[in-house]
């Protein structure tokens, strides 16, 4: 229970990632705020986590952002969606839809958060980024280009951060099973006109030396490890947790 009398909000927190990043948090004595588009599985998502709150938002409205009455010692910048596509066929809507979810949001959440943070001297931002933080694969430019983006984010953060006691890392895992890998593997499977097994072994696993998915909990693991003490002097940096992809 080291996270005793801290408040953690997550991102995206009703399924996935974010749920077990916000269990794990709860689990180490922080009070959950879930934010999610689908406010029923946040408000399930909470039922069983001690003075949790859940909140339906839309994270592509900035201006719904601005306006949240929320206030948080730890940040988990989560919540994100998937589009394959080659670029000359990539929707210019979905690109800047993406955009706003996965860079402006979490921008607007750091900016409205920090403020707190620094007036209690410690703060922890954790950013769910991805190995697509660090390399690029084909048909998904707009998710590349983002989580480039959020690393951009959580270093500038780690510095500015820093005298106040705030630290700001990435998290960088491979594919992990939830249900945006699941749709993923349908899309990718579309896109290159093969099947789901294939997909998985000869596209998803071919870069890893480790040949399996992630569970969420082993993301919210090192989630937990960045805000714990041990963590005091990790900031700035980016966590692979990528089965070797990235050794390449």
């Amino acid at each position: 229970m080291t996270l005793n009398g801290r408040t953690a909000v997550v991102t995206g927190g009703a399924s996935g990632i974010g749920l077990a990043c916000a269990q794990r948090l709860a689990a180490d004595g922080a009070t959950v705020v879930v934010l999610d588009l689908d406010e029923a599985a946040a408000t399930k998502a909470v039922a069983e986590m001690p003075g949790a709150r859940a909140i339906g938002i839309d994270l592509t409205d900035l201006d719904a952002i601005d306006a949240l009455d929320v206030d948080g010692d730890i940040l988990v910048n989560n919540a994100g969606i998937q589009h394959v596509a080659p670029i000359e066929e990539f929707p210019p809507e979905k690109f800047s839809l993406m955009m706003r979810l996965m860079v402006e949001a979490p921008f607007r959440l750091v900016r409205r958060l920090l403020p707190g943070m620094y007036a209690g001297g410690w703060g922890r931002i954790v950013n769910i980024s991805s190995v697509h933080g660090v390399r690029a694969s084909e048909f998904k430019v707009a998710y590349v280009t983002a989580k480039h983006a959020l690393e951009g984010l959580s270093k500038v953060t780690a510095l500015e951060g820093a005298p106040h006691g705030v630290t700001s890392n990435c998290v960088n895992p491979a594919y992990v099973r939830t249900p945006l890998v699941d749709k993923q593997i349908d899309a990718q499977a579309q896109t290159h006109g093969i099947g789901r097994d294939e997909v998985v072994e000869k596209i998803m696993l071919a870069p890893a030396a480790l040949k399996r998915l992630l569970e969420p909990e082993e993301v919210a693991a090192a989630v937990s490890y960045l805000c714990s003490p041990d963590a005091s002097f990790i900031t700035g940096a980016s966590l692979m947790i990528d089965g070797g992809w990235s050794i390449h």
